[in-house]
């Protein structure tokens, strides 16, 4: 392996059209739009109802916790809705101490900084989200500029701990009906990412995107499937057959069948059973892609394909025995890999801190900044501007630039419908309530589609939410959201250009190398014939983990804004040669065949013997 490195420095063009290019709406759009109703509404409209009105702003910093782990299965969202209330919580009382001790706007600005760089860390280093960091930056920012008192504290974050109780309910509310959704669907996104790089490798393109797609997808249900500890019940591990699968697929993309893929992903989104996969190397049913039968002792039965198999002595096996049994060592090969890594004890959270210390000092530096310019442009609620540039901090500048494309252009867009909603709104607390609600709804419902679109219902969400406690001019909040918009955007995109993310080379460096052991020792894993399946299924799973971290790594180094040449030419490289290894692993496990046998079939609809 050449260890040439291309030294010479280059910018990066930043989109803006592209930046702005609606996509497909998420499979479940739906659940977040109406959790947050339903954790909304009941809090809101029952201190309406007490006249008191000026409080939703708490209850609502509970209510708006239903909108995350909606990817998780429930065991585990039930632990990750519990922590992010206890977050929401943690920020929401640092504030309001801060704003009971001081006024001082530049001392609470301050604190508004470091708190959104903290959140936006433990957010990134614990996969929490969407929406992330932003709620709970936009909580405890909005606190810091209500008066309060010390004596009112308590009551206040009463009153955000029971709305968080009640959206933990509703968070949790699906699972009686539904009890492996999530799994369920990563699995089936799995399953139409692995049909989508066969069909790519079948129409003869190279489709080196469409694989690395499908790698993450396929990662991605591994951790879903494999973050409840507990013994896995029979639907999960007929899930993780299908995952295994999808695996297979990937290893063989132009022997696979897309169509079937497809059809157990359609199969596992309902509540169906989960469809039976059989065995990977000959069809389902049992019978050769010619139509003969085939025989474990290697005989065939009868031409068509029916009837039971035969022992060299003409005694009939019964085929249920046969299969049932089959399917007992079958499955117990497959998922004694999946037993080893649910075993594994995840990575400190300290651990997966220290990367992130570039982004942190972003999120700090450009929110404090934010703040103070917009506090010496005269603004009164300086934490818009801070809110906006804690919300444009993504995984690289690239990124960070179209998500200030996305924000700009949705709160303009915001404020005009605002504007137009704000008269509405004024007609009683009813129609402020409703009219909040309906941007609640119609935010996480859009926002799948593109940042900006769903910015365009938050804004005047956000904008409805500072009159709970009374009415004000529409023409002073336009203005000051417009400004302290601009001045957000302007001020923490210049930051992150400041605060460059030097260490992205020696990360993608550090990630080339871990493929390079991880490939040598899955290698030498495959190669060696007293391999146990559990050190060969660790092995391989190891190196699929590390593939797709180099691809995430990569790509989030190839948008930074001004550093040295990335080696994406030994990326690709190494990229391949895991592949290969990773194709090779699943032959020594025989859930493919050897290139050029015989005695075993594709796994493929049709194919030849």
């Amino acid at each position: 392996m050449s260890s040439a490195t291309p030294t010479s420095a280059r910018v990066r063009r930043l989109p803006v059209v592209g930046a702005l290019r609606l996509g497909r709406p998420s499979d479940v759009w739906f659940k977040p739009a109406l959790s947050v109703v339903a954790a909304v509404a009941p809090p809101t409209l029952l201190l309406m109802t007490l006249g008191r009105l000026d409080l939703a702003p708490y209850t609502m910093a509970g209510s708006l916790c239903a909108l995350y782990a909606h990817n998780r299965p429930y065991a585990a969202r039930a632990k990750v809705l519990a922590w992010v209330i206890l977050g929401m919580l943690g920020g929401l009382a640092v504030a309001l101490v801060s704003a009971s001790l001081t006024r001082n706007a530049v001392v609470l600005v301050t604190v508004g900084a470091l708190l959104a760089a903290v959140q936006k860390a433990v957010c990134d280093a614990t996969r929490v989200g969407p929406p992330a960091h932003v709620i709970l930056t936009f909580v405890s920012s909005a606190a810091l500029f209500v008066p309060q008192t010390l004596g009112q504290i308590p009551g206040h974050l009463a009153l955000a701990a029971a709305a968080g109780a009640w959206a933990w309910l509703v968070g949790m509310a699906p699972a009686p009906l539904r009890p492996h959704g999530p799994e369920r669907r990563a699995t089936a996104q799995a399953l139409h990412a692995a049909a989508a790089c066969a069909e790519t490798a079948r129409g003869g393109e190279e489709g080196a995107g469409a694989r690395s797609a499908a790698y993450a997808a396929v990662h991605a249900a591994w951790q879903t499937l494999l973050v409840v500890r507990n013994r896995p019940s029979t639907t999960r591990r007929a899930l993780e057959r299908l995952v295994i699968r999808a695996e297979v697929a990937l290893a063989a993309p132009a022997d696979a069948d897309p169509a079937r893929l497809r059809s157990w992903a359609r199969a596992v989104r309902g509540t169906g059973r989960i469809p039976r996969t059989g065995d990977p190397r000959r069809e389902e049913d049992g019978l050769r892609p010619d139509g003969a039968g085939s025989c474990p002792d290697g005989t065939s039965s009868r031409p068509d394909g029916a009837g039971p198999c035969r022992t060299d002595g003409g005694a009939r096996l019964d085929d249920d025995s046969l299969r049932r049994d089959g399917d007992l060592l079958r499955e117990r090969d497959e998922l004694v890999g999946v037993a080893a890594e649910r075993a594994v004890t995840p990575r400190p959270l300290w651990s997966r801190l220290g990367p992130l210390t570039p982004v942190a000092v972003r999120s700090a530096l450009g929110c404090a900044l934010a703040g103070y310019v917009s506090l010496a442009l005269g603004a009164e609620r300086p934490y818009w501007a801070l809110v906006t540039a804690a919300s444009l901090y993504q995984a690289n500048i690239t990124l960070t630039w179209s998500r200030a494309v996305q924000r700009v252009v949705g709160n303009l867009v915001g404020v005009l419908l605002f504007a137009a909603v704000a008269p509405v709104a004024q007609l009683g607390p009813l129609a402020l309530v409703l009219c909040i609600l309906a941007c609640n709804f119609c935010a996480e419902a859009l926002i799948g589609r593109n940042y900006w679109l769903g910015s365009v219902c938050v804004t005047p969400l956000a904008l409805l939410v500072t009159e709970l406690p009374g009415y004000q001019p529409t023409g002073e909040l336009v203005t000051g959201r417009v400004v302290d918009t601009l001045v957000g955007a302007l001020v923490g995109f210049l930051a992150a250009v400041a605060v460059t993310n030097r260490r992205a080379g020696r990360h993608v460096e550090r990630a080339l190398t871990t493929v390079d052991r991880a490939g040598e020792h899955a290698a030498r894993v495959a190669a060696d014939p007293s391999s146990t399946p559990a050190a060969l299924e660790a092995a391989r799973r190891g190196l699929a983990a590390a593939v797709v971290d180099l691809r995430a790594t990569a790509d989030a180094a190839a948008g930074e804004w001004w550093q040295r040449a990335l080696p994406q030419e030994r990326v690709v490289l190494a990229e391949q040669a895991a592949h290969r290894t990773l194709a090779a692993t699943v032959r020594r496990r025989g859930l493919l065949p050897d290139p050029g046998t015989t005695s075993t079939y594709t796994y493929t609809e049709g194919a030849s013997p």
